[in-house]
């Protein structure tokens, strides 16, 4: 790449990241996620809006977008990099909000809502596998199996990065509802990953033996395991020994390595770059020394590359082509209904009265970040197709807007998002929080 093609791709750079900036702001300003303005600054940089309206414009900004050119060729393969470290280090903080979610208190509801509420919506849509008109949202790979799994994970997934970001912009992040949530979330998460490691691996193995593909699905899950349990040991136990000159002058740089290390470590079992570094995440924020590094790490992530991230998302969106009014409404209609019931029957079970599950309901139907990379995963594996994409990209984005609107309205107008039971225990747990701060005890 010459100093005049460089130049000219940081001003797409410049436009990518500023929009989403800007786009992102004011939607926080309105109450809604800022990924969906991020994703709406890529759309009006990308073919659905510049690039038809102003195409002269539009290839102005990127040279040979439009075609297969060299140059274009050029610039896909550092926008791709730069959208695969966004969504790397999407995950990683998505692994790293895992610490600290979990009390005793929470644990009957936290396992009615996460076995119920999420378990519930999956195998009904592995159930309604017959009726479903599978050959209308397959990708190229043209696999079933895999494709029934991306819409059972589709129907169920709750976003961790996007709920949270709406809890800590309403200031409700440390209740017992927020906590709830997130809990329920987090082992949606670990699970949900875990299967569509294993759609992304049964159609990475469509070239091999019943017996390789067998060992093929073990070694994912195998690393799955080790990354759960194994993995985080041995990561506190590097990041704090004596000979880590890394940790010790870097820490950054050592959670970075880190990163890096299982992204090339699940590269090398066939594992998706995407569930290696939500396990990292996972490990790296078990180490209290690296927390500060973590959180630095974090910000500069959600400054600059998860923007350009969720941009290029947009970005890729083709809505004169891809879009497909009736395949979005009907996913959108069908997926969130099954997921708004599944989890308001499981808030039933554990307890809560019809407007607490209402609450928890809709801020378990937000999915936000995480369904946006389901897409994303499932798109690149080739498992859905191009206005399936685009409808589960639309799901994940209006899902979040409904779940921010409603508990904006909720909290605005003073009303409880849990019961006055579960009031009196938000408050307890509040007190305690103020008594070990005046203690100098943070509980971590």
């Amino acid at each position: 790449m010459s100093a005049a093609e460089f130049g000219s791709f940081t001003l797409l750079l410049f436009l990518l990241i500023s929009f989403a900036q800007m786009f992102g702001h004011v939607f926080a300003r309105l109450g809604q996620p800022r990924v969906v303005g991020e994703i709406l600054a890529g759309i009006v940089l990308g073919p659905s809006v510049l690039g038809y309206f102003a195409p002269a414009l539009s290839s102005a900004i990127l040279p040979g977008a439009e075609t297969t050119g060299p140059i274009a060729l050029k610039y896909q393969a550092v926008i791709g990099f730069l959208y695969n470290l966004g969504l790397l280090l999407l995950m990683f903080a998505s692994g790293a909000e895992t610490k600290g979610l979990f009390r005793r208190e929470d644990t009957r509801e936290v396992a009615w809502l996460g076995g119920f509420g999420t378990g519930l919506p999956f195998a009904l849509a592995l159930l309604a596998g017959p009726l479903l008109p599978l050959d209308d949202v397959m990708g190229q790979a043209n696999h079933r199996a895999a494709l029934l799994l991306v819409i059972g994970i589709a129907v169920a997934v709750t976003s961790i990065p996007v709920i949270s970001r709406i809890f800590h912009d309403l200031k409700i992040l440390h209740t017992r509802f927020a906590r709830l949530v997130l809990g329920v979330a987090v082992i949606e998460d670990i699970v949900l990953w875990g299967v569509l490691a294993v759609a992304t691996s049964l159609v990475a193995s469509g070239s091999l033996a019943g017996s390789q593909i067998g060992v093929h699905i073990a070694g994912v899950l195998l690393y799955f395991v080790l990354g759960l349990t194994i993995f985080p040991v041995v990561i506190r136990w590097v990041g704090r020994a004596s000979w880590n000159v890394l940790a010790i002058n870097a820490p950054v740089a050592f959670v970075v390595t880190v990163l890096f290390a299982y992204t090339a470590a699940g590269a090398a079992m066939d594992v998706s770059p995407v569930f290696a570094a939500f396990l990292a995440g996972y490990a790296i924020v078990t180490v209290r020394g690296l927390r500060r590094a973590t959180a630095a790490l974090n910000r500069v992530s959600f400054a600059v590359f998860v923007p350009i991230y969720f941009a290029v998302v947009g970005y890729q969106l083709d809505l004169t082509r891809t879009f497909s009014f009736t395949t979005v409404l009907v996913v959108l209609v069908v997926a969130c209904t099954v997921k708004l019931l599944s989890a308001t029957l499981a808030a039933r079970l554990a307890g809560f009265p019809w407007r607490d599950s209402a609450n928890l309901s809709i801020a378990l139907n937000a999915r936000g970040g995480p369904g946006i990379v389901l897409a994303t995963v499932a798109y690149d594996a080739q498992i859905v197709n191009a206005a399936f994409y685009t409808a589960l990209v639309f799901l994940a984005v209006l899902t979040s807007q409904a779940a921010g609107a409603w508990l904006d309205y909720v909290v605005r107008n003073g009303l409880p998002l849990l019961s006055p039971a579960g009031a009196t225990e938000v408050k307890s747990y509040t007190e305690r929080s103020l008594e070990r701060a005046s203690s100098g005890d943070t509980g971590r």
